[in-house]
């Protein structure tokens, strides 16, 4: 590993070196040689998305060197989602941690382009692969992966402390919070998504072990999700493990990222044209739900289930009538799904959601599915889902199928352009 200069600062304020020595360091912690990519063919594939209809290129890739916004938040979802983070090792230096953004940008640049971070054939015998191989042949399947940096970045250790964005702080406790420590927080996050399963895993693998061999960060939880449970413009709208269409009215057009979820004037220059991050780990009652009678499933979410229409229309895409009564009650009940997440009755708040079903097994105590949803969401202001998960936290129908038992924030930097990497002008 090619070490910058010793003249990086603990606690006392960021490092001080130049930013060619960082990334020639990440260029030798990555490995990139070219050998390690020559004659590496990225082939070409279509697969059906069996869970939504939609046609996918599993030779689509994206660019990461984008200088504007980091790919996997306006990106149209894709099929399979890898959700990780990371803390920080004791005693960390910014130099470190300097270094671990740098080499963490070079090997998501490679990985998402459908190269290996690495050797994946060493010439000697005797030398381990720097590329763990699975994903060697499978080409880039349209992978994204999104750094995020916790409020813990901004503390003590790392002399960052005058770089913490104001809005970028540990959330309150919600109404619905059934946390459990061990699915909770974190330094860093690491979203890999992508149209292969394998792909996605494969970039948080080769990711975390770049991590390991800069010595900067230890894994903290992760959650593997499937089926995304949110839609882009023109993708069909898929299905949560209740059965239900979720993500209807989910942001699709450009206006909409520029007024809800990208960052445009933060009090922290280097956050213009990133966003913010909330993940939730939310357990769901499979197998109860899955007795309950389909008129009170429809009552809870407020739509059929089916077409997933709104009860007071025929098509998915109807506007819901929150006034129509029928016999003299609401058609819609006050405190299903749909009523109280409607920006229409939240001051016209929207969030962006880009959630994933996910299966933890079996739940040995209960002995019954342990399954449910990784929630992630991206707001310009965190106090918008705040507002918006203390209502359904509190009133939500729902709330007797579900409990969220995992959370996190973090702040999302813009992209970096070419022969730059994320986070840098924290250290300028």
């Amino acid at each position: 590993m090619t070490e910058p200069p010793q003249n990086a600062t603990n606690g006392t304020g960021p490092a001080r070196f130049g930013r060619r020595q960082v990334i020639a360091g990440a260029g030798a912690a990555v490995g990139v040689v070219a050998g390690a990519a020559a004659g590496f063919g990225v082939g070409r594939a279509v697969a059906d998305d069996g869970t939504s209809g939609d046609i996918v290129d599993l030779g689509n890739s994206y660019d990461f060197y984008t200088g504007t916004h980091q790919a996997g938040v306006q990106t149209l979802p894709q099929r399979h989602c890898v959700y990780m983070t990371f803390d920080l090792v004791p005693g960390v230096t910014t130099q470190k941690f300097q270094q671990l953004l740098a080499t963490w940008s070079a090997g998501i640049a490679q990985l998402m382009a459908g190269l290996p971070v690495g050797s994946v054939q060493p010439t000697s015998p005797s030398s381990p692969p720097q590329d763990t191989g699975e994903a060697y042949d499978l080409g880039p399947s349209s992978l994204t992966v999104t750094l995020g940096l916790g409020p813990g970045v901004f503390d003590e250790r790392l002399g960052l402390q005058a770089k913490r964005p104001a809005l970028l702080k540990d959330l309150p406790h919600l109404p619905s919070d059934a946390l459990d420590p061990g699915t909770t927080g974190g330094d860093l996050s690491l979203q890999a998504c992508a149209d292969d399963p394998q792909v996605a895993y494969h970039a948080i693998r080769d990711l975390a072990k770049l991590g390991r061999t800069v010595g900067a960060v230890t894994t903290r939880w992760t959650v593997m999700g499937f089926g995304r449970a949110s839609s882009g413009k023109g993708q069909t709208t898929p299905r949560n493990l209740l059965g239900f269409k979720d993500g209807t009215r989910n942001l699709k057009e450009p206006s909409e990222f520029d007024d809800f979820v990208w960052v445009s004037d933060d009090d922290q220059p280097w956050m213009n044209g990133g966003t913010y991050q909330i993940a939730r780990k939310i357990k769901m009652n499979i197998e109860i739900w899955d007795s309950d009678a389909i008129g009170d499933q429809e009552k809870i979410f407020g739509r059929s289930k089916g077409e997933g229409a709104p009860l007071t229309g025929k098509a998915e895409f109807d506007s819901p009538d929150f006034a129509a009564t029928s016999g003299g009650a609401p058609v819609i009940n006050p405190k299903a799904h749909i009523a109280l997440a409607a920006h229409e009755n939240n001051g016209g708040i929207k969030i962006l959601r880009r959630s994933y079903n996910f299966t933890d097994g079996i739940n040995v105590e209960l002995g019954q599915l342990d399954a449910g949803l990784l929630f992630m969401c991206y707001v310009n202001d965190p106090a918008n889902f705040v507002t918006l998960q203390t209502k359904l936290g509190s009133s939500d129908l729902l709330n007797e199928y579900i409990s969220h038992v995992g959370s996190a924030i973090f702040a999302i930097p813009p992209a970096p352009q070419k022969g730059h990497y994320i986070g840098e002008q924290l250290f300028a």
